[in-house]
C-alpha cells in the first residue's frame, strides 16, 4: 500500500491545494517498508491529484481539502483521510494500526478568493464542520 501525507516540517500540512511536499510511505501490512519526501513543484490542487495518481497512491492523509481536490482524488480511487493534524510519521503509524483520528467530512476550501469560493477557512479547526459541502 502507498500512503501520501501533505507534509511540512515533519507535520501534516493543513492546506492540500497549497502543499509543496508529500511524504510518501510504502507499507506491507502494519509495517512501513519505505518512505520518501517528494516536491510538488508548487502545483495546484488538480495537478497535486495527478501527482498522487501517477505515483500510484492508495491513501491520502491531509488536513483541510477542498471539494474539487476531493472529487479528483475520488476519481483516481484514492482514499482520503482529512482533518488530520500533528506528526506525519505518527499519523501513518496510527493509520496502519487502524487508530488514526480523522474527520470524513473535512472539506475546507483553502483557496484564494480568485477561485470563486466566498468562504475561506482560517485557523478555526477545519475538521469541525463541513464548510465546503456545497460543492
Amino acid at each position: 500500500m502507498r500512503i501520501a501525507v501533505t507534509y511540512e516540517n515533519g507535520e501534516v500540512f493543513q492546506h492540500f491545494g497549497h502543499a509543496t511536499h508529500f511524504k510518501v510511505y510504502d507499507s506491507d501490512g502494519e509495517k512501513i517498508t519505505a518512505q520518501t519526501v517528494i516536491s510538488t513543484n508548487g502545483s495546484g490542487h488538480s495537478a497535486l491529484a495527478d501527482i498522487l495518481k501517477q505515483i500510484r497512491t492508495n491513501v491520502l492523509i491531509c488536513g483541510g481539502i477542498g471539494g474539487g481536490a476531493r472529487n479528483a482524488l475520488d476519481a483516481a480511487n484514492i482514499e482520503i483521510y482529512g482533518g488530520v493534524k500533528g506528526d506525519a510519521d505518527k499519523a501513518v503509524e496510527a493509520f496502519l494500526a487502524g487508530k488514526l483520528e480523522y474527520d470524513p467530512a473535512a472539506r475546507c476550501d483553502h483557496h484564494d478568493s480568485h477561485h470563486g469560493d466566498d468562504h475561506v477557512c482560517g485557523e478555526h479547526g477545519c475538521g469541525e464542520h463541513d464548510c465546503g459541502g456545497h460543492h
